[in-house]
């Protein structure tokens, strides 16, 4: 049933305004996130040691990363010295007073250059679309939102996935610039164009239906608090909460697709490392279905805690930022009017 849009701090700002909110929100989130992330390979890093040309997957809250250690336990961007941790709370506080709290922030640098383009790219579309179709159906419909979100989470991974294979290629083999040139020409003339976008059918087979329901439960939500609470429009707390419950329902719901793209994201990094001996990377479908017969139907929901820890709080962290963001531009607009009066 259709109705009425509810109040948003959206409207009246520019493009380029939606792009400075979302990359704001980008670095704050990152910032928050990855120590969690870098806590957590640490840990596994001391369970299994990390052998050279081994594969790993590093997220800064907002985009998950395809890392190769170089030199197994010295890799450097990792950690200065290896550490015995007994938990998660022993790790932070033992990286901090034995390395310098900037560990706690390692590799962080190079992903932003990916992360924050692709997020300054996904919530100014999601914006832009979600106003025209607002526009061209006339009335408000909960459907808006979840096709916004599917096509611009879509528009995001496209543009990105093939930077993010490139990225891995000078890491895995520590190309030049130049050499780099080279190495996509043969692929392109062997495999051709499509060969860039590897590994973009799990990544959009995740990420498209968790940004549909993310931004279905979140405006659900979002309306529903504010007519509780009486509000006109949402506060930061509201947004933040609205981020944090719509976050983790999309997390659950499209957790197979994440136990999938994990597998797949380091098959796919093993066969650029190991061009050799890698096997071929199986396809989504007999990957799940390795999954299932090894593991059972837990095995497509394993990690599930850790994915709402991390989830949860970036989701909350991104969208409230980003809407103090546009509401900021949005007064300051205003501001300007008047003074043109």
């Amino acid at each position: 049933m259709a109705e009425k849009l509810p109040p948003s701090p959206g409207g009246g700002i520019t493009p380029l305004q939606q792009m400075l909110a979302s990359g704001t929100g980008a670095i704050l989130t990152s910032l928050f996130v990855t120590p969690l992330d870098v806590v957590k390979i640490r840990l596994q890093a001391q369970r299994t040691p990390f052998s050279k040309g081994k594969c790993f997957l590093y997220c800064n809250g907002l985009m998950d990363h395809l890392y190769v250690c170089q030199n197994g336990n010295g890799c450097t961007a990792w950690y200065k010295a290896p550490g015995r941790f007994t938990g998660t709370l022993d790790a932070f506080v033992k990286i901090t007073r034995n390395e310098g709290i900037r560990s706690l922030w390692s590799g962080l640098p190079p992903t932003l250059v990916m992360a924050v383009p692709a997020t300054v790219i996904y919530f100014t579309t999601y914006d832009q679309l979600r106003d025209y179709l607002h526009t061209r159906m006339g009335s408000w419909n909960h459907y808006i939102p979840l096709l916004a979100g599917a096509l611009a989470r879509l528009g995001a991974v496209t543009v990105i996935s093939p930077l993010e294979l490139i990225r891995t290629k000078m890491q895995s083999q520590q190309l030049s610039y130049r050499e780099l040139r080279v190495c996509i020409q043969s692929a392109v003339a062997q495999d051709g164009w499509l060969s860039l976008w590897r590994g973009w059918g799990p990544t959009v087979l995740r990420d498209v239906p968790f940004s549909a329901l993310y931004w279905f439960n979140y405006e659900l939500v979002r309306t529903w608090l504010c007519r509780q609470a009486w509000l006109d429009g949402a506060t930061f707390m509201v947004s933040f909460a609205s981020g944090a419950i719509s976050g983790t329902v999309a997390a659950v719901l499209t957790l197979p697709f994440d136990v999938v793209k994990t597998q797949r994201q380091i098959e796919l990094g093993d066969s650029e490392v190991h061009p050799v001996t890698a096997s071929k990377p199986s396809s989504t479908w007999l990957l799940m279905q390795r999954i299932r017969a090894e593991s059972g139907t837990r095995g497509l929901f394993a990690g599930f805690l850790p994915r709402v820890i991390k989830v949860a709080p970036a989701c909350a962290i991104m969208i409230s930022t980003y809407e103090f963001g546009k509401s900021f531009f949005q007064k300051l607009n205003q501001e300007q009017q008047l003074r043109g009066l």
